[in-house]
Parts: structure tokens; C-alpha cells; sequence
């Protein structure tokens, strides 16, 4: 049985679809102003786990979100470029692409922009001036957000506390334009020199909350199953997000609200961010770190966890994957020996059969992937013990190689069997090394392994002869 931790009830939930098999589901995507870090991508990287987990589980994930491409970020990064705010946008969606797409991360059914769906947020947002819900001030729309009933139900917030934070917060001609503090904008009139779009209210362009609900109820309907997003997001945005929806729709906006921990970096686990100065680009961190060992440091640790960054961290996870690769290698390369006709223990499938569903109890569990990584170590391990036996069943090796590459495919992993070509200099040190062994001339041998590992080449030798992987 799934469950999850829904943030707006503060436990742990049974998951029950809206439809049977069917999962609809809604993820904050970035606002396109530079490159991701190592913190947006954690989002990233954590909900594309869940959504391989639910798909692993057998259910059709429609999986929406959106890409912020109008904001202020974006105008001020087209000045200091000197292009265009679309171009801004194209640049780094193209950019975000190409990175995550690095990371494992699975593209989304839908990633809707803020600029193609413009008539949409005018509409949404004549309805809620209709019902009351939102009024015009000086060409800008704000929202009346007491206006809604148990507005703060999602961040545990009360109106008093919103106030005097509302306060503090905006500058006093802003204050001036609302009929209260704690309202929010729902459109901004244009400024000189702004991308801007006409709407009954004048030129301008919409405020950054209504952007989500507009989205998310277009491409998924009034009531998804789950919306998903960073801690920091929890208010004000996502707290704005089912006031606005649920004022429009009048029915529940998102049944489940997850949100994953942060990146943390220094001694004093500080958050990662582009406003502190403290972040790491995934773009440059792609060209020096495999991108399947930041992928698995990532996807490893539980959603909901703070996850610290260093080079330790990164250098654990490095460990752990070479493990698991070398496991499944070498059980692999039992394949060319494997014996077809050999008589099969069926406990080595019962085995299997266990290893899964402990996998699944564990992961059922509100998608705690720091367990689920323990079950599959443990199968890495079974393997490593059965690769050592002098015969082998094929079945039961390719049972074995098959798990493990489910598995880790939950976690965005894909292991492929190791088929680069070498060159003539290296075929012929191998050959040559395979000789010395032969000829019992040890210390040609390991200095050929030297030699090797210097070319970026692994030998390792088995019962079965030496095998090579690039390290």
C-alpha cells in the first residue's frame, strides 16, 4: 500500500488516485533566468524518482510542469544580455534541458510556459474578479485573501501572523494600492521597457502565483492527485495557488502536497541559492562529475530530507554506484560461460522474488529511497556471491542482471553492458598482460595493470580470467 506525506495534513496518507490507475500530477518548474543548480535540480531529480516509482508501480503518470519564462529575474538577465526576455527563456529551457536530460530526468507529458498561455490567465483571473475574489487597483489585480476561508490551511499559517509579515515586507506605495497587506498580485501593470501583454485592466503582465493554477487546471483538470514542489515553495506560492484555484473552481485543488528537502552547503548547512551567492551550477558540475553519480547522490536520499552537499557526499555516492556497476559487470560477464541446461535452484528466484517486494514495502513507504537503496545493495550483493560460484545458471544470471536493472531504473540509473571499442595500444596491452599471467611473469603483469589503469582501463581478475572496465 502507498503512502504518502501530505504536507497539507501534516501525515502520512494511503494513496488513492482520482482515477484508478491513473496519476495526475503537477510539479513547479524553474523560472528560465540562468542555469539550474545542484538545489533546483534536487526538485527535479526527486520528483522524477517518484514519478518512475509510480510508473514502476504500474500507473499512468501524466506529469505536468511548467517553465516561469516571464519575470522579473527574466527582464532584468535580458538587460544585462542585451536580447530579448523570450530569448532569455528559450536559452535556459534549452539549457535545463540539456542538463537534466544529463541527470537521468525523464521530460514531463507537458511543460507548459507562462507566455503561451496568456489568454487562459486573463480569463482565470476575470473570474475571480467576478466572484469577488480579486479587484482592480491603479491597472494592477490583487487578490482578497481573507476573502478565502482557511487561507494559510497548507503552511499552518494564521491571517495575524501573514499580516505582520505582509507588512514588513512590501514597500509602502505598493501597501497603498491594496485594500489589504496580506493581498497578492494576480497582475502587474507594465512598467517602460517591459514585455508586456493588453487585457481589460491595460498593458501588463501576470503575477507569478496565478501562472500555476491557470496551468494546472488546464492540463489536468479543477482536482489533481498531487502537486509537488521545493520546502520554499510551500508559501507563499503553493498556499496562493488553492486560494486562487479553489475560489475559481470551487472543488479541492491538489489531494496530496509534497515537498522535497533542501541542497545544503557548508559547515553550516546553509541553503543552497542563487540570492545567497552560494550555488552550484549543474552545467559546469556535468563537465567535471559524472552525471549519473550526482543523479544517484541525489536520488538515493529520501525527498523530504535536507541533503548536504560536499565533495565527500559526492565522492560516497561515487563509491556506492561503482559498486553496484561492478556488481552487475561482473555477473555479466558470467553470461558467455553461463550453462543453459544447468539445474536451477529455485530459492535463487524466491530470492529475487523477496528482494522486490521488500523493495516495494520499503519505497511504498512514502517513496524512501534511502531504504529502498539498502534492499538493492543487498541484492548487488547476492549477485557478487553467485558470480563467484565455478558454474552458473543463465537463467538465473540474467533473472539477477534484469532486477537489478529495474531497480535501479526507479532511481534513474541505467546500466548498459560495457561495449566500447579500444584501441589497438590497449587491445594489445591486454593481450599482452593475459600472456605474462600465463607465463606466471607477475611483475610484467601488474605493471601492465599500472600501465592500464593510467589509460583510464580497469582490469579486474575473476575465477573466469581477467575483465576490463573503464574507470
Amino acid at each position: 500500500m502507498l503512502k504518502i506525506y501530505n504536507t497539507l495534513t501534516r501525515k502520512k496518507e494511503e494513496f488513492v488516485p482520482l482515477e484508478a490507475g491513473k496519476v495526475k500530477m503537477y510539479v513547479c518548474g524553474p523560472t528560465v533566468y540562468n542555469y539550474i543548480h545542484i538545489g533546483n535540480a534536487r526538485s527535479t531529480v526527486a520528483f522524477d524518482t517518484v514519478r518512475r516509482y509510480l510508473e514502476f508501480r504500474d500507473y499512468e503518470v501524466n506529469f505536468v510542469s511548467n517553465f516561469t519564462d516571464v519575470d522579473d529575474k527574466i527582464i532584468k538577465a535580458a538587460k544585462e544580455l542585451s536580447i530579448t526576455a523570450p530569448e532569455v527563456a528559450d536559452k535556459f529551457i534549452s539549457a535545463f534541458y540539456e542538463d537534466t536530460s544529463a541527470l537521468g530526468v525523464e521530460k514531463a507529458t507537458s511543460n507548459p510556459r507562462v507566455m503561451e498561455n496568456m489568454p487562459d490567465i486573463i480569463q482565470f483571473i476575470e473570474a475571480l474578479i467576478e466572484k469577488g475574489y480579486a479587484y482592480e487597483s491603479a491597472g494592477d489585480i490583487y487578490y482578497r485573501t481573507r476573502k478565502f476561508k482557511n487561507y494559510g490551511k497548507l503552511s499552518n499559517k494564521t491571517i495575524d501572523e501573514l499580516e505582520i509579515g505582509a507588512s514588513n515586507r512590501l514597500e509602502s506605495s505598493e501597501n497603498e494600492r491594496k485594500e489589504d497587506p496580506i493581498d497578492f498580485a494576480l497582475w502587474k501593470s507594465a512598467k517602460a521597457d517591459e514585455i508586456s501583454w493588453e487585457s481589460p485592466w491595460g498593458q501588463g503582465r501576470p503575477g507569478w502565483h496565478i501562472e500555476c493554477s491557470v496551468m494546472a487546471t488546464k492540463y489536468l483538470g479543477d482536482t489533481i492527485d498531487i502537486h509537488g514542489g521545493g520546502q520554499d515553495l510551500e508559501f507563499p506560492h503553493h498556499e496562493n495557488e488553492i486560494a486562487q484555484s479553489e475560489a475559481k473552481t470551487g472543488h479541492p485543488f491538489a489531494n496530496y502536497w509534497m515537498h522535497n528537502g533542501f541542497v545544503t552547503i557548508g559547515a553550516e548547512d546553509e541553503k543552497m541559492s542563487k540570492s545567497l551567492g552560494n550555488f552550484v551550477l549543474v552545467h559546469d558540475m556535468i563537465k567535471e562529475v559524472d552525471p549519473q553519480i550526482l543523479r544517484f547522490f541525489m536520488a538515493t536520499t529520501h525527498y523530504r530530507r535536507p541533503i548536504a552537499y560536499s565533495g565527500t557526499a559526492i565522492e560516497e555516492a561515487r563509491v556506492n554506484l561503482a559498486k553496484l556497476k561492478t556488481a552487475y559487470e561482473n555477473l555479466h560477464y558470467r553470461l558467455s560461460d553461463s550453462v543453459l541446461e544447468l539445474p536451477t535452484d529455485p530459492s535463487f528466484f524466491d530470492k529475487l522474488t523477496t528482494i522486490k517486494e521488500q523493495f516495494i514495502v520499503e519505497m511504498d513507504d512514502d517513496f524512501n529511497a534511502a531504504n529502498g537503496i539498502t534492499v538493492v545493495y543487498e541484492l548487488a550483493k547476492m549477485m557478487n556471491i553467485y558470480s563467484e560460484q565455478k558454474e552458473v545458471s543463465k537463467a538465473v544470471v540474467e533473472a539477477m542482471l534484469g532486477m537489478l536493472k529495474e531497480l535501479l531504473t526507479v532511481f534513474g540509473i541505467i546500466l548498459e553492458e560495457e561495449t566500447q571499442l579500444l584501441d589497438a595500444h590497449i587491445e594489445a596491452l591486454l593481450l599482452e598482460r593475459t600472456e605474462a599471467r600465463a607465463a606466471k611473469n607477475f611483475a610484467r603483469s601488474d605493471e601492465i595493470r599500472d600501465l592500464l589503469k593510467n589509460e583510464g582501463i580497469i582490469i579486474d581478475d575473476t575465477p573466469q580470467g581477467a575483465r576490463w572496465r573503464r574507470g
